[in-house]
């Protein structure tokens, strides 16, 4: 069984991480996507059920599309204590597509970390060995997953690693990136421009 799996039923690639104790899904697609995202989970021979946890790299809409009818279906969203105020950037956006059915996320239900403690959270909740890094580079409230154990990140819209000579040192694209290579990951999967080796 894949540890880390590519869900592409949209726009943007999601992904299932399956750890010990539970499987976490990073992002989701745009509202609307639902039926899409359901054949998806099925082709990899999984149900909702499954899936313990949601949590979004950030709170645009083509990534949290689904996460309120996930969660009334039992699924837990994880946000990071950084991110609770960026939860509600997209609901503008989907009230000009009313025939979305676009259901705003009630954050008050939500399972919150502190920077601090993802690492635990990682440990203890999803068994795999993981943290979650803030990144400000695409807007606030964004993050980054780091996979320790398959040396891999989920790094959402992040600008792409191969275009780090473009960027001066100190800016906060540099910061990001300077961030998470000193975790040393060998692989980095990104939401719209698909996954490759960085070393």
């Amino acid at each position: 069984m894949e540890l880390l799996t590519t869900l592409k039923y949209g726009n943007t690639s999601t992904f299932l991480i399956r750890g010990t104790k539970a499987n976490l899904l990073i992002d989701t697609d745009y509202a609307g996507t639902l039926p899409a995202f359901y054949k998806a989970i099925k082709d990899i021979g999984i149900k909702v059920s499954d899936i313990g946890y949601v949590m979004a790299t950030h709170y645009h809409p083509d990534h949290i599309g689904l996460v309120s009818e996930l969660m009334e279906q039992g699924v837990k969203l994880v946000l990071l204590g950084s991110q609770i105020p960026y939860v509600h950037y997209s609901d503008r956006i989907f009230e000009r597509e009313p025939h979305l059915n676009y259901k705003p996320i009630d954050e008050s239900k939500a399972y919150v970390i502190s920077d601090e403690d993802a690492r635990s959270f990682f440990e203890n909740e999803i068994g795999f060995q993981g943290d979650i890094l803030g990144i400000t580079s695409h807007g606030e409230g964004s993050v980054v997953i780091v996979l320790d154990r398959i040396e891999t990140v989920i790094a959402g819209d992040l600008e792409p690693y191969e275009y780090m000579d473009a960027y001066e040192e100190g800016s906060p694209y540099r910061n990001d990136w300077d961030k998470i290579l000193s975790r040393s990951p060998k692989r980095v999967c990104y939401a719209h421009s698909g996954s490759r080796d960085i070393r």
